[in-house]
């Protein structure tokens, strides 16, 4: 018998790390295809792409609770890097996602989000650890490719778009919070590394479940204009 619980002992510590890696490559392959689908679509202006440094993508964002909805995600973020923020795509860090929203909510509802980073000041507050929107850092509802021609507002710091049931608009997160997912990071790059480790000195390269989403943002946004 004690034999027997050993091996079953030996069988979870195998077989845990196996599911949090599956766990992480599935959230970066959910994200990559969320953003591709918008990209694709023309759906975030390009010249408003083209500005950002760094995005957030949270793909099925769950909304659940009656009276009080509670909304949690898990997501990941990728910067340009360099000193400025304006060099090529970084690899990606794991972040997650918190709002709560008073109303008569039942049932659950699951949304894309994808946030685009404006200014560098954003951007540090973001790579702190924590970041709350409103508070620590002033987002908007992003501009739809119709109405951003020439947009430049240097005091907007994050532009938020949603998608859910596939329309695409211009969201408002009210005061949600974000914070470095550093559990997952850990479990994706094997060491302990926050966010700015990630993504600003470059301290690790894209796994291959990353690489999808470098490579897609490198695509269709090659250089910061």
């Amino acid at each position: 018998m004690t034999k027997k619980i050993f091996v079953l002992l030996m069988c979870v510590a195998v077989a845990l790390p196996m599911l949090a890696d599956n766990k992480i490559d599935k959230r970066l392959s959910d994200s990559t295809a969320v953003l591709q689908t918008i990209l694709d679509k023309q759906e975030i202006p390009k010249n408003v792409l083209n500005k950002a440094v760094c995005v957030l993508v949270y793909p099925s964002v769950k909304k659940v609770g009656v009276g009080l909805g509670v909304s949690y995600g898990r997501g990941v973020l990728v910067c340009r890097s360099g000193p400025n923020m304006k060099g090529n795509w970084s690899a990606p860090a794991m972040y997650t996602l918190d709002t709560g929203s008073l109303g008569p909510q039942l049932g659950s509802t699951a949304t894309d989000y994808v946030l685009l980073v404006m200014t560098e000041r954003g951007a540090n507050k973001v790579l702190s650890g924590k970041l709350k929107l409103g508070a620590d850092a002033q987002a908007t509802a992003g501009p739809s490719s119709a109405s951003a021609s020439g947009w430049n507002d240097p005091n907007i710091d994050i532009l938020t778009y949603s998608q859910s049931k596939g329309l695409f608009a211009g969201a408002s997160l009210g005061s949600a919070s974000m914070g470095s997912d550093d559990s997952a990071n850990k479990d994706l790059y094997g060491k302990d590394v926050n966010a700015a480790q990630i993504v600003q000195d470059g301290v690790v390269q894209a796994t291959p479940a990353g690489k999808p989403l470098v490579n897609l943002l490198t695509k269709y946004s090659p250089k910061y204009m």
